[in-house]
């Protein structure tokens, strides 16, 4: 039974074990001719003989005796040698296996060992690491809303919304899109660890849909991305993003720098964002707010929206360049707010301007108290027959041409607070210049 017992696991390679245990397999001839041996005998019974004769029992036959009972009946000596051969035999084939797997050769003994992971190749690997490296840096935020039942008027918190984001620094500051937080009563951040923590609100750029959490969690589970740089990006270059989309954490999606100064609105306000990257790396709703890096590891951007008919990826997404970012976060962390200069009108938009034939911003409203009233721009208005009386069209600004909404914000983003323009206007059939100071943004809830 044990030889026989042994057989299939010899037979799976009988390349290696028909040769290397040949010789430990028993023979029926070797068996034989081992039982025929009276030296063997004679010593199995000359251990029995060393117990006094006074021992046995009256009833039982000597042992001699019984061995030529047993010869005699078929069934002798010659069969407990051969199974005590075969057990011996059983052993040894068992350890010669075990030495056998030590000692071939790898590729005899495959079917033995588990096989290694196939070859990467480099940028492969370079991949799988950049994505290591840097998914500890990513968040997963979760923007929670107060609803009450509407049958026992409990106070409940709802998810409403979901987003990415990544470490700043060492001291718990988090940075994502302004849309991902807008509208929340409180928000969880949740690290690479799983670990999970409520985060405040340090400041937020609606005009360039950023915003910066701040929460209190120990140093070393906090790693800073590496930033980089964005003013020297060439398209074709490969970028990555990491995110969550559809709640799926930590997403990595390659691609390559598709388009760059691109221009966008932002969501929350509809000014627009200047020197957007674009890529055809996969974003998805949730990847809003994650990083989006170079071959190097670094970050060159924010992913912040797409153009998608669908609301899913199509291959065109957007990021805000760093250098943008890099400045307003450091405002967000240093005043909690940013500081923007603002000519503090309201204007028409483009469309309507464009009805009447001319080119420029139209002016709907300037208080008094604003930058524009106070240097004396008319806003648009009703005469006492209740007519429409239109206000100033702006056409340039420190002789640079406003021919819609979006340059005059590129042109007002290049000053600061508390620089004097000159703004040229269209007052019903002539132009007129007026010089304004630039007042900060006022304080927004």
């Amino acid at each position: 039974m044990a030889a026989a017992s042994a057989q299939p696991l010899l037979s799976l390679r009988p390349s290696i074990f028909s040769t290397k245990f040949s010789v430990f397999l028993p023979r029926p001839s070797s068996l034989s001719s081992i039982s025929s041996k009276p030296s063997t005998i004679a010593l199995l019974h000359s251990r029995r003989s060393r117990f006094p004769a006074a021992a046995a029992s009256p009833s039982t036959p000597p042992f001699s005796n019984r061995i030529s009972e047993q010869t005699d009946d078929g069934a002798g000596l010659g069969g407990v040698i051969s199974a005590a051969i075969d057990s011996i035999a059983l052993v040894l084939t068992s350890v010669a296996l075990s030495l056998s797997l030590l000692l071939v050769d790898v590729d005899a003994a495959s079917a033995f060992v588990v096989s290694t992971p196939r070859k990467l190749q480099s940028d492969e690997l370079a991949t799988v690491r950049l994505f290591q490296d840097n998914t500890p840096s990513v968040v997963y935020i979760t923007n929670l809303a107060v609803r009450q039942d509407a049958f026992t008027l409990d106070v409940l918190e709802v998810p409403q919304g979901s987003g990415s984001g990544f470490v700043w620094d060492k001291q718990g500051h988090i940075v994502t899109n302004y849309h991902v937080i807008r509208g929340a009563s409180d928000l969880r951040v949740t690290l690479a660890d799983q670990s999970t923590f409520e985060a405040k609100v340090v400041g937020f750029d609606q005009d360039k849909d950023v915003a910066v959490l701040r929460i209190e969690a120990p140093k070393d589970k906090l790693r800073p991305i590496p930033v980089g740089v964005s003013a020297d990006l060439l398209v074709g270059q490969k970028v990555y993003a990491i995110g969550n989309p559809f709640g799926l954490d930590h997403t990595l999606t390659t691609g390559v720098i598709s388009g760059l100064r691109r221009e966008i609105s932002s969501a929350a306000t509809g000014r627009p964002i200047q020197d957007v990257i674009q890529t055809d790396a996969a974003i998805n709703p949730g990847n809003s707010g994650g990083p989006l890096l170079d071959s190097s590891g670094n970050l060159i951007g924010i992913n912040t929206a797409i153009y998608s008919p669908s609301g899913a990826s199509s291959g065109v997404g957007f990021s805000i360049p760093v250098d943008t970012v890099g400045g307003i976060v450091e405002q967000l962390v240093k005043f909690g707010k940013v500081t923007r200069p603002i000519l503090g009108i309201k204007f028409a938009p483009d469309q309507s301007v464009e009805q009447l034939g001319v080119s420029g911003v139209l002016v709907l409203d300037a208080p008094p108290s604003g930058p524009a009233g106070k240097a004396g721009l008319r806003p648009t208005k009703r005469d006492e027959y209740g007519r429409l009386v239109l206000g100033d069209i702006i056409t340039s600004v420190n002789g640079k041409k406003v021919a819609n909404g979006s340059d005059l914000y590129r042109i007002l983003d290049q000053c600061k607070v508390g620089d004097k323009v000159i703004v040229e206007v269209l007052r019903g059939d002539h132009k007129e210049k007026f010089p304004v100071i630039l007042e900060p943004k006022p304080d927004e809830s």
